[in-house]
């Protein structure tokens, strides 16, 4: 799967564009402030209906427009193509395509798109909030289980159920006892789902981030969000005062966590921003490979600034583990001479230019 023509208008600094991105390998270059970042943002909304960069709208749409649209082509194998168009407006609202028909949520999109980013803010999946960490973990369960989206859905609403009786009291016993059951059903498959998940990404976890660097004793795990030696049930029969008291549940899988740990200590607070930066990368890089063996098909990854805070070492280790995926990749950076060189020769590559808001495709390998 991969990205064949991307047109853009009314994304932050940018000139409307229409251009044709290679199959594999795509380096974006120019100065600060070109306008490079934008267009992996502009791909993020393709796939997923809103920006990395910003929770509001207004900096991403440009100045004066009163929306912003991207449209893309999705070409798949055995000549399967898709299309899909986003469209934001300042007032919040949004409009989703995908092949001529609306779209009822972006988990349409990105089903069809999915994509990883790594920029200069990943570290955060590390020093973050666990609720960063669960939306790392759930976009791997979501694309390999096709179950997930329903059970989770089931979830969400049986907590809004319970923390709404917890706050206002308006459940008669009958129907209280029939949405915690509910909540219990759901949080023990999305547990299993989970759980069944990270079995899967630990082993290649380690094997992508020994590629990258030596960190013995590095210890992925994960927390369920309740404890593991008793039921969801129980835990909440016994919480029920305290959960009263603050007007929401505090146990089940909306607190579950991915925990790294070195020496017995947070991985965070011992590592230093490079190394955790190519932490982070293993983690992506090995949500690829899971993805790959479910799915057959590839992400797209979105790498803001790949010479940041990585030594020459480092950074052709990760393009080498990049292109062992066989995925489509987006790349920014200032000096193109940095990057261009860290591929095989018969790696398609395209190479484009952007300075004040304009691209330019300057040379493309055959594919």
């Amino acid at each position: 799967m991969s990205l064949t023509r991307l047109t853009i208008t009314g994304v932050r600094n940018l000139h409307p564009v229409t251009f044709y991105p290679s199959s594999r390998i795509n380096l974006l270059y120019g100065a600060n402030g070109s306008g490079k970042t934008s267009v992996l943002e502009a791909i993020h909304l393709l796939a997923l209906a809103r920006s990395f960069r910003s929770l509001r709208l207004q900096p991403v749409i440009q100045y004066e427009q009163p929306s912003c649209t991207v449209f893309g082509q999705v070409s798949f194998e055995h000549e399967r193509v898709c299309n899909l168009g986003v469209e934001r407006q300042r007032d919040g609202d949004f409009t989703i395509r995908i092949d001529g028909e609306n779209a009822r949520s972006t988990a349409q999109l990105a089903e069809v798109m999915p994509v990883q980013l790594i920029n200069p803010d990943s570290f955060k999946l590390l020093e973050g909030s666990p609720k960063v960490r669960r939306q790392f973990l759930d976009w791997g369960v979501f694309h390999v289980e096709q179950r997930f989206l329903g059970t989770w859905q089931r979830l969400q609403k049986a907590l809004k159920q319970r923390n709404s009786w917890l706050r206002h009291g308006t459940l008669d016993a009958v129907s209280q006892a029939a949405w915690d059951r509910e909540l219990c059903l759901a949080s023990a498959q999305i547990d299993d789902f989970r759980r069944s998940y990270i079995q899967a990404l630990k082993p290649v976890f380690e094997r992508t981030l020994a590629v990258l660097v030596d960190l013995p004793g590095l210890v992925l795990s994960y927390y369920r969000g309740w404890d593991k030696d008793r039921e969801l049930g129980e835990v909440l029969a016994g919480s029920l005062a305290r959960d009263r008291q603050l007007g929401h549940t505090h146990s089940g899988p909306q607190r579950a966590d991915l925990r790294l740990r070195l020496g017995g200590h947070n991985a965070a607070d011992i590592l230093s921003r490079g190394q955790q930066k190519l932490v982070v990368c293993a983690l992506r890089i090995a949500q690829g490979h899971l993805l790959g063996q479910a799915r057959r098909s590839q992400c797209v990854y979105l790498v803001d600034d790949l010479p940041s805070e990585l030594d020459e070492r480092h950074r052709k280790a990760l393009c080498g583990l990049l292109e062992e995926l066989n995925c489509q990749v987006f790349i920014t950076c200032v000096d193109q001479e940095v990057l261009s060189d860290d591929w095989s020769e018969d790696t398609p590559l395209a190479l484009f230019h952007v300075e004040h808001g304009r691209i330019a495709q300057l040379a493309k390998h055959q594919e």
